[in-house]
């Protein structure tokens, strides 16, 4: 290999010192580990637990608004979306207005899970919240709320 074309280690270092995508990577897997154990025993995985989620509301959300709110695009949703129309936890639907739009529901079925995935995902969360002070949580979550 020609050193003429090798990367300084210290430029190693710096990324692995200062790189905000690094460690918000790393962040996000540790925290996806811990909340993926604890929802195991439901079958969920936190990222099928947070779309559950997203659709809890009173009216049937259309799939762009999903979409956005959990930062996907439209096809990655759709395949998050199969396992859990398989389970019967969710239906899609068109749109009644539009019918070239799809509407997402939270069955009874997915209602029923989310209400035992719920009292879970605050045990964990409130775990994760007590190893850091009230104000850097503040400071963590307007951070993150500015990049997304």
């Amino acid at each position: 290999m020609s050193s003429e074309n090798a990367l300084p280690y210290s430029t190693t270092l710096l990324v692995r010192d200062h790189c905000l995508c690094l460690h918000v990577q790393r962040a996000a897997r540790a925290l996806a580990r811990r909340f993926d154990e604890a929802f195991r025993p439901l079958g969920l995985t936190n990222g099928q637990f947070s779309l559950l989620m997203s659709l809890n509301r009173p009216q049937p959300p259309p799939m762009g608004a999903v979409a956005s709110l959990l930062a996907m695009d439209r096809t990655t949703l759709t395949a998050a979306l199969k396992p859990l129309e398989r389970r019967g936890l969710v239906r899609v639907a068109r749109d009644r207005n539009d019918r070239r739009n799809r509407t997402l529901i939270l069955t009874a079925r997915g209602r029923g899970l989310l209400a035992r995935a719920a009292p879970i995902w605050q045990s964990t969360h409130a775990e994760i919240e007590r190893q850091l002070s009230a104000a850097k949580l503040k400071k963590l979550r307007a951070g993150l709320m500015v990049l997304s």
